[in-house]
């Protein structure tokens, strides 16, 4: 992936399609390691955290819980008013475009969402709204069931959309790789505000049941733009896929985040600036 303004200003439109399901996108998504968000926390030279594509606010309630004041930017008004209502602050503008107005943060975290930034532009923005020693932490899900899940779904794939790439035919942190190469080369290009990025990976396993992980399907990007036709067929001959390998299954998950310090020597918003 490239990271030119051209092509995330392309890709808005995808990011703001979830918010037409915003409940469901809340209750169906996964949440993320605690052991990810305890470390990205204790990393921080303190507790005032920006949450970038803060959604419907999953991580930023899980970083509320380990002590942090988390206010949240999201380019989707309707996610936004749902992560408001769980007690999350939030300012509606992309990334990009948003105003810091003179506040500092101790870190800036992303979470399955900063492939919708410009990666060079965001690593800046960040950069800008960090403190010296802050953490910039960007990370993401990445889901691989057993491998005869894996060919079930692949089957139903080329079953039903057969004009779209088949994913499901490499694995999945193939898929998500380079993602998490714009982003370190992001973060590298923001003009030494940064030390070099770092990947912490973070593993483990979860259960699905069938209806759960119909519920989550439509919460995924691509499906998540499907004219509701093809999407009910999609649901269905999934669910029928599922009851034939007995329903409930396990995904393997890997939480990859990609991560580093800004540098102390780095131009610094006020100190006493505070979110």
């Amino acid at each position: 992936m490239g990271s030119a303004n051209g092509e995330s200003r392309q890709l808005r439109p995808t990011a703001r399609s979830f918010g037409a399901d915003a409940d469901r996108y809340d209750r169906a998504r996964p949440r993320y390691p605690d052991a990810l968000v305890h470390r990205i926390a204790a990393a921080a030279p303190g507790p005032d955290l920006l949450d970038v594509g803060v959604g419907t606010g999953i991580v930023a309630r899980q970083f509320r819980a380990a002590g942090c004041r988390v206010l949240g930017v999201e380019v989707d008004a309707r996610m936004a008013e749902l992560a408001r209502r769980s007690g999350v602050e939030v300012e509606v503008a992309a990334f990009e475009e948003w105003d810091p107005a003179g506040r500092a943060f101790d870190a800036v975290v992303s979470a399955q969402a900063w492939h919708w930034v410009d990666a060079v532009a965001g690593a800046a923005k960040a950069a800008r709204t960090l403190r010296p020693g802050g953490r910039l932490a960007l990370f993401w899900n990445v889901f691989q069931p057993s491998s005869a899940v894996t060919d079930a779904f692949a089957e139903v794939h080329d079953r039903v959309l057969p004009d779209t790439p088949n994913l499901w035919t490499r694995p999945a942190l193939d898929t998500y790789a380079p993602l998490f190469a714009e982003a370190t080369d992001g973060i590298r290009q923001a003009g030494g505000a940064f030390g070099e990025p770092e990947e912490w990976r973070h593993e483990w396993e979860h259960t699905y049941t069938r209806d759960e992980w119909l519920d989550l399907l439509p919460t995924h990007g691509r499906t998540a733009q499907l004219p509701p036709a093809r999407l009910t067929e999609l649901l269905t001959v999934t669910g029928t896929a599922l009851d034939a390998l007995g329903g409930d299954f396990t995904v393997n998950y890997t939480t990859v985040a990609i991560t580093a310090p800004r540098t102390p020597d780095a131009a610094s918003p006020p100190a006493s600036a505070r979110p």
